[in-house]
């Protein structure tokens, strides 16, 4: 089980990191809009819209950090199986 909370740990933390990189690595808070500019072809004027896109920030990867922590600490409370005949 110790063994188990551990790699469960670990894959956790390695799959919340590799999602934050292929989405973008955004380095700010966490988003569910992104702006886009966009420019009016009639009057040449540039604008902001935003998209509805989900950009993880850091604070997903802290909260992603946190949870492989506690599983890493829970793993702690159980004892190393015993081999005593």
């Amino acid at each position: 089980m110790k063994k188990r909370l551990r790699v469960a740990a670990l894959l956790l933390l390695v799959a919340a990191v590799g999602f934050w990189l292929a989405t973008g690595a955004n380095r700010g808070w966490t988003k569910n809009s992104v702006p886009q500019r966009t420019l009016d072809e009639v009057t040449g004027i540039e604008g902001i819209t935003y998209e509805k896109h989900f950009a993880p920030g850091v604070d997903f990867l802290g909260a992603a950090g946190l949870g492989a922590g506690f599983l890493a600490g829970l793993s702690f409370l159980f004892r190393n199986p015993s081999n005593k005949p």
